[in-house]
């Protein structure tokens, strides 16, 4: 089992940054990779970025050039820097646990952290 804790949520004007934090315990022999999702109201959750074996595989569209996701081993955290943020990136954000094959399958969630982007 894998528990993931987000912080670093909040309210911020467009523009602005913020950094999400992810800690993460346990183990499962299955994950071999991590990622960030998002969700805003009415709408799907998508994928927002995810990384493996400390290289960055995949990034949405909408964040390229904005967010950057990365991860500290020695502290066993997982982060996920947002500049130049925009209303539209309004969501809930949830940090995952999973395993990456030919494509991103997700296993463990967070519990998610609110990002409200409003001037």
């Amino acid at each position: 089992q894998v528990q993931l804790v987000e912080s670093g949520g909040g309210l911020v004007q467009p523009g602005g940054s913020l950094r999400l934090s992810c800690a993460t315990s346990g183990s499962d022999f299955n994950i071999n990779a991590m990622a960030w999702y998002r969700q805003a109201p009415g709408k799907e959750r998508e994928l927002v970025a995810a990384i493996a074996g400390g290289r960055t595989i995949i990034y949405a569209d909408s964040v390229k050039g904005r967010f950057t996701i990365s991860r500290d081993n020695a502290k066993d955290t997982l982060y996920l820097q947002m500049n130049s943020l925009k209303p539209e990136d309004t969501a809930v954000y949830y940090c995952n646990a999973g395993r990456r094959t030919n494509y991103y399958t997700p296993i463990y969630w967070g519990q998610g952290t609110q990002v409200t982007v409003s001037s």
